[in-house]
């Protein structure tokens, strides 16, 4: 097979005339469920502050018609946030896209390259947004999101602007034209770029329609289950908004509300907190990425808290392995888990774990709507279970790489985007992560973690002269353990010699470590993704220098 697509069909196309704020604030679309008059629409997870969907209109409606008349933001000019989560951020985003505005996100890097005309900044970080906008010459164009204590010098709230605006035509919005959707910006959001340098990813407000129906189709939302413990997402469920709104998998928030469930909006993410929050809004629905998986697996504090109330939890943004999955298991034996694959270039998700199974251990079945080919080097396509780079075409795909007309033409070709991820697929539509190492990262990583003095792991490939690629660990030890290597000289080696033993106890030959590097930080991007690209290129430094054990 040449081509590769899921048996169910994307049963209602998504509208190509309307924006992202009318379709969810406005748009009565057939695949959405009724929401409990009980279920507010948005949750402040520190002081319990509700929002209904009225409320949400009147404040979207309001701030829009004050984003016109005060800083004369109209059609396609662009508005930059740079925030952590806030109760108000999403009406924000509803605002400007109601002046058929763009949204973007990242402070220094796309408001240099995008050239956003009004910055909306939390007051808690207004020093650094006053630095930047100064720098790009629009010094006054500051609105402040939040309401606490502080020097604003000068700047009004959104609040402020909510209250002091007039009602005009803007009330219901712009009516696009037939097809206007497909081609009108809706988000500019960062991504690392299937390869290269970072870039900004340009998504239509169409992409984001169809990914929010891409989804509710998948998981059957609004359709009759053979009983309610089967149902994965239920209207008026509490789903915990831990991941940053300015990510493309936290702007999946548009499909929680499309699914009529209520978002806990947490403004910053610890441990502590999201325990905390779970007990007291009752969440049922968490979204994470694996560093939080793995936080929630090893910290001992995870087990003093009841965590029943969870009935679903989602893993993305890098894969998950077998090991984490079953831990994960484990403490939620209960519950509902699996993964999905995706990326900034899809506008999400591209596939997701099965609604036939409760649960799910690899990258989860294409999406309806999907369709992918697996590619090999030499440009043959591959049948099942044969690896190679994913492509994929979607109705959800982005519209390219804003202002980057080269990186466009490499990554979008013909309706193709290239992933630049190495994959499978097999009969059921799975996908399933390989490497070039012939065993990926995250079943080395899911290993590691079990060692007792691992705290964080990243697994990459090291070129080799007979192998091509072999494994290499950078590993963040336990501070325990960290606090010894000053007092004894051995301890480095014996931690590095310790790590692969364990590794080759538990895996085959092919899958054993040929390197550890012991590290204080491994990066990551702002959603949790491990920056791989970063440790590869330390890597290859490394190929010179034997290992010391």
């Amino acid at each position: 097979m040449s081509e590769f697509s899921t048996t169910r069909a994307l049963s209602r196309i998504p509208p190509d005339d309307v924006t992202v704020e009318q379709f969810i604030l406005r748009d009565e679309h057939p695949s959405r469920p009724v929401r409990p008059q009980s279920a507010p629409w948005l949750v402040a997870d520190d002081t319990g502050v509700e929002i209904s969907l009225q409320e949400i209109q009147e404040r979207t409606t309001n701030l829009a018609n004050g984003l016109h008349s005060q800083f004369g933001i109209g059609e396609d000019d662009i508005v930059l946030i740079f925030s952590g989560n806030h109760i108000d951020y999403p009406i924000c985003m509803w605002a400007v896209h109601r002046l058929c505005a763009i949204i973007s996100f990242e402070l220094t890097n796309q408001l240099r390259q995008t050239h956003a005309t009004l910055v909306i900044a939390h007051y808690q970080v207004l020093d650094v947004a006053r630095a930047s906008v100064r720098e790009a010459g629009i010094f006054q164009r500051i609105l402040i999101l939040g309401d606490g204590e502080g020097v604003h010098y000068g700047h009004i709230t959104v609040g402020n602007l909510m209250t002091r605006s007039l009602v005009t035509s803007l009330t219901i919005g712009r009516k696009l034209e037939p097809g206007e959707s497909r081609r009108k910006i809706a988000f500019l959001c960062a991504s690392s770029g299937t390869t290269g340098k970072p870039k900004i990813v340009a998504i239509s407000h169409f992409a984001v329609l169809a990914q929010v129906l891409q989804l509710a189709t998948h998981n059957r939302v609004n359709e009759e289950y053979a009983s309610w413990e089967e149902q994965r997402y239920r209207p008026g469920d509490a789903c915990l908004a831990i991941l940053p709104f300015y990510h493309i998998y936290g702007l999946v928030v548009s499909y929680a509300l499309h699914t009529q469930m209520t978002i806990v909006v947490v403004p910053k993410f610890t441990l502590v907190g999201m325990l905390e929050s779970i007990r007291r809004h009752k969440i049922n629905q968490l979204m994470l990425v694996p560093p939080q998986v793995v936080l929630l697996c090893k910290e001992p504090i995870v087990r003093t808290y009841d965590l029943s109330c969870v009935r679903v939890i989602l893993c993305a943004a890098a894969p998950l392995s077998v090991e984490l999955n079953e831990q994960l298991i484990n403490l939620f034996p209960n519950a509902h888990i699996g993964q999905a694959y995706g990326s900034t270039e899809c506008t999400g998700g591209v596939s997701m774990w099965s609604i036939r199974s409760k649960r799910g251990f690899n990258g989860g079945e294409l999406l309806p709507g999907v369709v992918a080919r697996v590619v090999k080097p030499d440009g043959t396509l591959c049948g099942y279970n044969v690896p190679g780079e994913l492509h994929i075409k979607s109705p959800a795909a982005a519209l390219g790489y804003f202002g980057d007309e080269d990186a466009t033409k490499a990554t979008f070709v013909d309706g193709w985007v290239r992933t630049g991820d190495q994959v499978m697929i097999d009969e059921n539509f799975e996908v399933v992560y390989v490497r070039g190492f012939q065993v990926a990262p995250a079943e080395l990583e899911g290993c590691i973690l079990g060692h007792s003095m691992v705290a964080d792991v990243c697994v990459v490939g090291m070129p080799d002269s007979f192998s091509g690629e072999v494994p290499l660990a950078f590993v963040i030890p336990t501070k325990d353990v960290s606090s010894t290597f000053q007092t004894d000289p051995h301890a480095i080696s014996q931690v590095k010699a310790s790590i692969m033993e364990y590794v080759a106890k538990l895996k085959s030959p092919y899958k054993h470590l040929h390197r550890v590097e012991l590290v204080e930080e491994i990066p990551k991007n702002p959603s949790g993704k491990l920056l791989r690209r970063i440790l590869r290129e330390r890597a290859k430094q490394l190929v010179s220098h034997p290992a010391k054990l």
